[in-house]
């Protein structure tokens, strides 16, 4: 019998697990975002679920056996179907050590089989392993509101997120993280499609109030309006991911990037400074402390955004039983003696700084051609990135 105390945590996770590699026949559909639908909508979310879940099947195929819609989508080469087949299914081995079923050996126990950030173990974990559904992903050099690239994915994957529970995967080789990487951006299309046609389904179709004839249904293949929308919102989903793969990082380079101390000096009067303000949130010398009372944008999407606040355990508990994380309170990273989640490179600090981080309170800077109080100069931001840079030193 385990002990109370970590070694009872693993035990509970080994039980979870056991489960974890028979075979499985279909994707689990979002609860947790059907049921916001159903709150913000007054409707019922039941026919909506079903229909969209057969569409997705027909798309996506199964986490057994995956599919990729290439006929209904451009040739951008943006999914290897073969990285998809070694990613999905059962972990086995060939006789030349080829390993196949990549996600459930690596990933599935934080990010679960469907990638909803909720695998046995993700509750024992602060911050929740990311739900990849809706599309939004905090450490890329894209722009904020653009997909992560697969540089940005590959970089993630062989560095992981220290101060997390994303380890680094640096031991996999090149062909087991490219197929990781295709495989995270599979399930994060799947999911946002799913999400999208819920939306679809109800405020365009009509799910949810009356009981609707077959011939207005999203799986019926004669209702040409409704395949319509099915191959669009699939290409609008895609297209995002091929342009910010194609785009690459929105960079800004300065050349011969050094660390000095007149540039860590500028750097501290912009970092407690009325623009960057950045000693609001993190803190004065980034020694962290500050109150801010909010919460990422997975949990406000079930909890503020419907009115519903996160301290109220009685609201949320259909949310709960639907599979959605307790609301954890975000805090603002402390700076001083941290290890940066998002890397301590120069270029990734300059993109963050300008950018802020997807899904949370963090704001980017504005950046300005000239000093004007409103925004910060490129040169100033070098200089709040030489002031970030030394605080992980302190």
């Amino acid at each position: 019998m385990c002990r109370f105390g970590q070694t009872s945590v693993l035990c509970l996770i080994l039980l979870l697990l056991s489960g974890c590699d028979s075979q499985l026949d279909q994707f689990d559909s979002n609860q947790v975002f059907s049921l916001t639908l159903a709150k913000s909508e007054d409707v019922d979310m039941a026919a909506a679920q079903a229909d969209v879940s057969e569409v997705l099947k027909n798309l996506f195929g199964t986490p057994e056996v995956p599919a990729w819609p290439n006929g209904l989508l451009p040739d951008s080469g943006l999914v290897d179907i073969s990285h998809l087949r070694r990613a999905a299914g059962s972990v086995s081995s060939e006789q030349d050590g080829t390993h196949l079923g990549l996600f459930r050996e690596h990933c599935v126990v934080c990010h679960g089989v469907v990638g909803n950030g909720s695998g046995p173990a993700s509750q024992f974990q602060n911050p929740y392993p990311r739900d990849f559904r809706s599309g939004v992903f905090k450490w890329k050099l894209s722009g904020r509101s653009l997909k992560p690239s697969k540089d940005d994915l590959r970089s993630l994957l062989i560095r992981g997120v220290p101060g997390t529970g994303m380890p680094s995967f640096s031991l996999l080789g090149p062909e087991e993280i490219d197929a990781l990487v295709d495989y995270v951006i599979y399930l994060s299309i799947r999911g946002e499609v799913e999400r999208r046609l819920l939306v679809e389904a109800v405020t365009r179709i009509g799910y949810g109030i009356d009981e609707l004839p077959l011939e207005e249904r999203l799986i019926d293949p004669k209702n040409e309006a409704a395949q319509e929308l099915i191959v669009t919102t699939l290409q609008r989903v895609v297209q995002q991911w091929s342009e910010a793969d194609l785009l690459g990082p929105a960079r800004s380079e300065i050349e011969n990037f050094v660390d000095t101390h007149e540039s860590v000096a500028r750097g501290r009067a912009l970092f407690h400074g009325k623009v960057a303000n950045c000693v609001g949130c993190h803190g004065a010398d980034g020694a962290g402390g500050v109150e801010t009372l909010d919460y990422d944008d997975w949990t406000k999407e079930y909890t503020t955004k419907l009115g519903i606040s996160p301290r109220d355990s009685e609201a949320l508990r259909p949310f709960r039983a639907a599979g959605a994380h307790a609301p954890r309170q975000i805090h603002p990273r402390k700076l001083l003696g941290a290890t940066l989640r998002g890397g301590d490179e120069p270029q990734r600090l300059f993109q963050l700084i300008t950018q802020g981080i997807a899904g949370t309170p963090m704001p980017g800077v504005a950046l300005v051609a000239e000093d004007n109080g409103k925004g910060l100069t490129e040169s100033q931001v070098w200089d709040l990135v030489s002031y970030v840079r030394s605080l992980k030193q302190n």
